[in-house]
């Protein structure tokens, strides 16, 4: 069996969550497929996960540097490129990494795609009006031969939106990972504090958080407030900040996994008030670093936590301070939550996810 992923995502993300799932699904079916070679056909790339991947991966490109206009650089050498070294290859399997109106695979071969979710259908207000990723992933949907979805969650909603026979799709979840080396080198926070992780506009609910924490006098007498990645404060947050009173309390970081992996170690709660995820892997890795969680009761999120976090309505503010407050104020409330959150995790690895990804390669050459 050969199987190619192409170069889409590859050519435009530096690092992320997509191209670091097809990067260890990638190198997972590597390992674990006897009869299976893989390839990365992507002739130029912008990817840091690709460029550090061993010889066993298959990559067929090369790194480019980190400079204005690369990815554009990219994308157009692999629209040229890319076709000639598929048909070289002639795979049986193409895997595509992202959503096009042109097919990467070859005639005699069979197409697979993943989708992630669709909030880009549920959530179109969240999305610049050019954005047309709604429109390509139906297309790249209605021509591919079978359907990863992350979540069943993400399959029911594909399944009804976008009229997809349910047979022609298949759920597969996620696995994780993080550094969990030289954690204890990072510097702790004088104050302890609550985590959140990730971007924070539109439906990743963050200003319900921010109000939840500034109407609970205990709360910020006892605890910070830290927002992990997704860049600094825009204007409208820093106003709202002010506005809430919490100036001093709320506080931005970014850094690399390690930092990351030092935060959610040294975290009191990890909150995740998102109002829709396809999947949803911070809560997973916070779990994995025994942080206890606390999530939204919407969407794939239940269908990933399962009994191991407690959960509140991500539209309601008083829900979710309500649910701070019993988990904070009862210590053996957040040891239970650690003790269930490290036996959850458990249940998800990238292992896994290539297994059972490489039973469909199987099943769709059959």
């Amino acid at each position: 069996m050969k199987v190619v992923y192409d170069h889409q995502i590859f050519s435009v993300q530096r690092y992320g969550g997509i191209s670091r799932y097809f990067f260890e699904l990638a190198k997972g079916v590597a390992e674990v497929a006897a009869d299976a070679t893989v390839n990365v056909n992507s002739p130029l790339y912008v990817n840091g996960y690709l460029s550090g991947a061993s010889s066993s991966l298959g990559v067929l490109g090369h790194h480019l540097p980190v400079f204005r206009g690369a990815e554009r650089i990219c994308c157009a050498a692999n629209t040229v490129l890319s076709p000639v070294i598929m048909g070289a290859l002639r795979p049986d399997i193409v895997h595509e990494t992202y959503y096009s109106s042109r097919p990467s695979a070859p005639r005699s071969s069979r197409t697979v795609i993943t989708v992630h979710d669709m909030i880009h259908e549920l959530f179109p207000q969240s999305f610049p009006e050019q954005d047309k990723t709604w429109e390509l992933k139906r297309q790249a949907v209605k021509r591919a031969d079978h359907v990863i979805c992350v979540s069943e969650q993400t399959r029911q909603d594909l399944v009804r939106l976008l009229d997809v026979p349910l047979d022609k799709t298949s759920v597969v979840h996620h696995g994780f990972s993080l550094t969990t080396s030289d954690i204890e080198a990072v510097d702790v926070p004088a104050r302890p504090y609550l985590l959140y992780v990730g971007m924070r506009g539109g439906y990743k609910n963050f200003e319900t958080l921010l109000q939840a924490y500034a109407s609970q006098p205990w709360l910020k007498e006892n605890f910070d407030l830290v927002a992990f990645g997704g860049g600094g404060f825009t204007a409208y947050e820093r106003a709202l900040i002010a506005r809430l009173g919490i100036v001093a309390k709320v506080h931005q970081q970014g850094g690399s996994d390690q930092v990351l992996a030092a935060r959610y170690k040294q975290a009191a709660l990890f909150v995740y008030p998102s109002l829709y995820e396809g999947f949803g892997i911070p809560p997973l890795e916070a779990m994995s670093y025994g942080c206890p969680v606390v999530c939204s009761n919407t969407s794939s999120i239940p269908e990933v936590v399962g009994a191991a976090a407690r959960m509140f309505d991500p539209s309601s503010t008083e829900s979710l301070a309500v649910v701070l407050l019993e988990v904070l104020q009862r210590p053996e409330a957040c040891q239970e939550l650690r003790r269930l959150g490290l036996l959850r995790v458990n249940e998800f690895s990238w292992h896994r996810c290539a297994l059972e990804t490489h039973a469909i390669y199987q099943r769709v050459l059959s």
